[in-house]
């Protein structure tokens, strides 16, 4: 049913509850896992000068190595899980506006099924904050399993 399974994180306690579920359902299946994550542009870019902006965008976070790393703990995180599990990850880091990316990637991968976590914001808080997870449902047509951080 599952053979390729998308988890998008960016390290968050939530997303790593969602992370749980992804290596249950990869392990389950035997299906493999994608690791994402996504730099999100538009975050990154406010005060940057339009030459940083485009090196981050090509992938070179030259002095920005706080990225990186964050990029790279955040999937290392599925990894270490993944493999408690004997479960397969490829890992990939993006750059971009996070629910595009998350939905263009799954589409490109022949993905089966995208886990992502939910802050289970609603009313104003949502709408000022916006929600990725929101986004991407309404971005793709594959499924998304929203795992509720409050319902570990």
């Amino acid at each position: 049913m599952y053979e390729h399974i998308l988890i998008p994180t960016d390290g968050s306690d939530t997303a790593n509850v969602a992370v749980e579920h992804a290596v249950d359902l990869a392990a389950k299946y035997g299906a493999q896992l994608h690791a994402l994550y996504v730099v999100d542009i538009d975050a990154v870019s406010f005060g940057l000068g339009t030459e940083q902006v485009d090196r981050i965008t090509q992938g070179n976070f030259g002095e920005m190595t706080e990225l990186q790393e964050k990029a790279e703990r955040a999937t290392g995180t599925v990894v270490s899980t993944a493999a408690e599990h004997d479960v397969d990850v490829h890992e990939e880091v993006r750059v971009g506006t996070p629910h595009k990316v998350i939905a263009d990637y799954a589409e490109d991968n022949e993905v089966d099924v995208i886990v992502m976590g939910s802050h289970g914001r609603s009313g104003v808080r949502r709408a000022l904050l916006g929600s990725v997870t929101e986004r991407v449902l309404r971005s793709t047509h594959i499924p998304v399993f929203v795992v509720d951080e409050r319902r570990e």
